[in-house]
């Protein structure tokens, strides 16, 4: 049966899942949510006993029912082969008493990779499908790593452009790099004076405005999205989920049908919202623990359930999670509205409107499967440095952020069922935070470089290709724009004038 995909403004706009992979944003600035979310059809004996590329068939051909299986399995192999350093894609490592699930083995060491590698080859299938004739435009906006690994997947990608907007100060000085060194003719990138809401305002903005999309149109062009608005971003982090569990009973930690809980470093919300489709296909999830950095909007709001942007934006050292505005939040807040958009619009309207918004306690009670939390820079550092010393391993900030929160929660709970942090970067895509929290004040003179190999020789971990093909790139982009400019910008680019 064809799984619907409807936006969660409007219940009359409906597409199958390449019209929606294609389409990236709903119009009226909805997102595209399945009608209903299938329950897994395969035995965990048989999960248990998959690679990674079968495990992501069995959960991908459920949600994208409109493509066939030569398809989907011409998608997956595409994107998960050599680009990964480790045959596994995403191993799981037991330290500090946790199972660290990690998801930074891809080609820009960061969990984006998990989707943004295969991201490209669902979108070119989907426009084949659909018969698009314009040649498809990228528009993205990152809070670090986002914006790399979806450079990294469609650089050269025929009949693709990818315009890639980032806040001028609120990325680590490994992210930028990584951005700003970025190789391929159909590949732009551009620093903004503002942070990351800004540009993801600004992204949106450009998305709905009718006038630009018929200029685009008019010159053969039009736009997707690599952000996790896009359900083609979204339904591949599902994957790493059912594989981490499935793997976990096959290393006989758990028993079957046992329940684990998941820890997700969020800002965007749209990786705890995969755990959370995978929950409710079926997986065994007891708790979603969403840790919040010092930005903590997503704290705020599973404790009082009012969700409120009206407040400073703090830049941390995980930058990743510096967010007010948690774009993926959108489509869980509709599915505790009982699916009903227009419940959502008014909730969205007033998020637009005066910066917040709150549930009703029938909306709040259906959030009992989340707990929130958040970790100060302090306590993020401290993370660090004791994991570091008591087993050897070395965590970025991110993942210390999660690790944090795991430990208040236990603290506060009691609870002792096995538990899966989701790692998110590299420390290599952090390293001065990493190197600072490990042994503060030693490493102030070092360049990020000299860091790297400190890094490097106190961990035993090689430093990634990632990072050496950096070392001496060469600067390919510079553009710096206003956040007002953007419009402008993306008609440059495109040459309309």
């Amino acid at each position: 049966m064809e799984l619907i995909y409807r936006s969660t403004r409007n219940a009359n706009e409906t597409a199958t899942a390449s019209e929606a992979i294609l389409k990236g944003l709903a119009n009226e600035g909805g997102l595209f949510v399945p009608d209903s979310i299938p329950a897994l059809d395969v035995s965990l004996t048989d999960l248990a006993q998959m690679n990674y590329q079968q495990v992501a068939y069995e959960v991908m051909k459920l949600m994208f029912t409109d493509f066939t299986e030569e398809e989907l399995k011409h998608c997956i192999n595409s994107a998960y082969d050599k680009k990964f350093d480790t045959p596994e894609i995403a191993p799981l490592v037991h330290k500090a008493g946790a199972y660290y699930l990690e998801l930074f083995h891809g080609s820009t060491i960061a969990f984006k990779d998990m989707a943004l590698s295969i991201l490209p080859y669902l979108l070119t299938t989907s426009a084949k499908k659909n018969h698009v004739k314009n040649e498809i435009v990228i528009l993205t906006a990152t809070s670090g790593d986002t914006g790399k690994a979806a450079l990294a997947g469609f650089a050269d990608v025929p009949g693709t452009k990818i315009i890639v907007f980032y806040p001028k100060h609120g990325v680590s000085p490994i992210q930028e790099k990584q951005m700003v060194t970025q190789k391929g003719d159909n590949t732009y990138v551009v620093a903004i004076r503002g942070n990351f809401d800004d540009a993801q305002t600004g992204v949106k903005k450009i998305f709905n405005d009718s006038e630009m999309k018929a200029e685009l149109a008019d010159a053969g062009y039009q736009f997707s999205s690599a952000n996790s608005i896009n359900i083609g971003r979204l339904v591949p982090q599902i994957v790493y989920y059912v594989y981490a569990y499935a793997n976990l009973y096959k290393t006989g930690q758990i028993q079957p049908g046992e329940e684990i809980n998941v820890v997700v470093p969020t800002g965007n919300f749209g990786n705890i919202l995969a755990a959370y489709y995978a929950k409710n296909m079926g997986l065994p999830i007891k708790k979603l623990i969403c840790a919040s950095n010092d930005n903590k909007v997503l704290f705020d709001f599973f404790t009082t359930g009012t969700y409120d942007r009206n407040r400073e934006f703090i830049l941390t050292t995980s930058p990743s999670m510096d967010i007010l505005i948690s774009s993926n939040l959108e489509r869980l807040i509709y599915r505790i509205a009982g699916n009903d958009p227009e419940k959502n619009k008014v909730l969205m309207e007033e998020l637009t409107k005066d910066g917040a918004y709150h549930i009703t306690d029938e909306m709040k009670a259906q959030l009992a499967d989340f707990y929130g939390n958040y970790a100060t820079e302090e306590e993020t550092a401290e993370t660090i440095r004791k994991i570091y010393k008591d087993c050897g391993y070395v965590i970025d900030t991110h993942t210390s952020v999660a690790a944090t929160v795991y430990g208040k929660y236990t603290k506060e709970t009691g609870d002792t069922a096995k538990t899966v942090i989701a790692s998110t970067a590299s420390p290599y895509k952090f390293t001065r935070s990493v190197m600072e929290a490990i042994d503060e004040g030693k490493y102030a003179s070092m360049g990020d470089f000299e860091l790297i190999d400190q890094l490097s020789e106190i961990s035993g971990v090689a430093v990634p290709n990632a990072i050496e093909e950096i070392r001496n790139a060469e600067v390919r982009h510079n553009t710096v724009a206003e956040v007002a400019e953007m419009p402008a910008v993306v008609k440059n680019i495109l040459g309309i004038k």
